[in-house]
């Protein structure tokens, strides 16, 4: 019997809302339908601005979560109908929604996702499950990443070390140790894509280095590569997690970027994203013996090339080899999130996120 989710996406680099229908009822899960929407610009514009600090803060977050709660609800019935299954056949939509502020240090710990579910169960009839983060949070943890527990179930693996590298707007591992006893472990590394895409634009007006192509015709520039690496971010221990408020163009013009060729700053973002990952893997996993990539970087060769250089003792490949598309993972992952939530079990990985438990996480907006 069919059981059958949707899972939503929309990551840091706030350009598409990805959504995938899965049938969790195989082993391994299987993907009927995916579809990805470019956000409306103007959307776009007041979920960046909110990313930012600026008046009026409440009235625009407000009206920006009713918009994308009806945007992502139009995105379901729009995928749904690509296929032969009906609403009534959903179990739940997953919905992760927008992230425009994640502050997980500090007095008072807090994140915010934006999408609103009312709107979304309400549109599409299909019971719906978001806010996902702020349980993990409530028990001590970052709130983030919470993909590697669906990586764990996904991926690992009693016979290999391995380790799994979402780039999206931000960078991040799940450990997965062959031995079973071991706990999963995972963190976010620092930037992927995110200062990658917004570099290009400011530069060239286009969303990202298709390929990689632009960055592979620059060099990259030690100088500048070994000051970005200085940042305390690099050095902190998991847990951790970040961000667009942390990682962003301002954060890069602190360094020495004057009189630099513009595609050798592109050449060099590349490698940071690169050596980041690849030293966090040295410090806390020297083991690994294959490296399974998914997100958006996974489609720029020159990265994937660079994070073959430099995880030399590591195969790197991508989720495509075992049966997944790489941009379809996090989407997927928030589908099984919901399934567990809908389940009644954690979704949360304490060796991960820090929580002092494991807990359900999310939401429920019932059909």
């Amino acid at each position: 019997m069919a059981e059958v989710y949707i899972g939503l996406m929309s990551g840091t680099s706030m350009d598409a809302l990805d959504a995938v229908l899965v049938d969790f009822s195989t082993e391994p899960p299987k993907h009927i339908a995916h579809l990805s929407r470019t956000l409306p610009l103007d959307l776009r514009q007041q979920l960046l601005s909110l990313a930012s600090s600026g008046d009026d803060e409440v009235n625009r977050m407000a009206r920006a979560d009713i918009l994308l709660g009806r945007f992502s609800a139009q995105t379901v019935n729009e995928l749904l109908a690509t296929t032969a299954i009906d609403s009534c056949q959903v179990v739940a939509i997953g919905s992760h929604g927008q992230t425009i502020r994640h502050m997980p240090t500090g007095s008072t710990p807090y994140t915010v996702q934006i999408g609103d579910g009312n709107t979304i169960a309400q549109l599409t009839g299909i019971t719906t499950v978001n806010d996902f983060r702020r349980r993990d949070m409530s028990v001590g943890g970052q709130g983030a990443p919470l993909v590697p527990a669906f990586h764990a179930a996904l991926f690992r693996s009693e016979a290999i070390e391995r380790v799994v590298l979402n780039i999206g707007g931000i960078a991040n591992i799940s450990i997965l140790p062959a031995d079973t006893a071991l706990a999963v472990r995972g963190f976010d590394t620092g930037p992927g894509n995110l200062l990658l895409d917004a570099w290009i634009q400011e530069i060239l007006g286009t969303p990202y280095d298709d390929e990689g192509v632009w960055g592979r015709s620059g060099t990259i520039n030690a100088d500048l590569l070994a000051s970005l690496l200085t940042d305390p971010y690099f050095s902190l221990l998991p847990p951790k997690s970040t961000g667009r408020e942390y990682f962003n163009l301002e954060w890069l013009k602190q360094h020495p970027v004057a009189g630099l060729k513009p595609q050798d700053m592109q050449a060099t973002l590349v490698e940071l994203t690169s050596r980041s990952v690849a030293e966090a893997m040295r410090q806390h996993d020297s083991t690994c013996q294959e490296l399974v990539v998914c997100g958006g970087g996974a489609y720029n060769r020159f990265l994937m090339e660079r994070l073959a250089a430099n995880l030399p003792q590591c195969r790197v490949c991508t989720t495509e080899d075992y049966g997944l598309a790489p941009r379809w993972v996090e989407a997927t992952a928030f589908a099984w999130l919901a399934r567990q939530t809908m389940q009644h079990l954690p979704g949360n990985l304490p060796s991960v996120t820090g929580a002092s438990e494991a807990v359900v996480l999310g939401a429920i907006y019932p059909r």
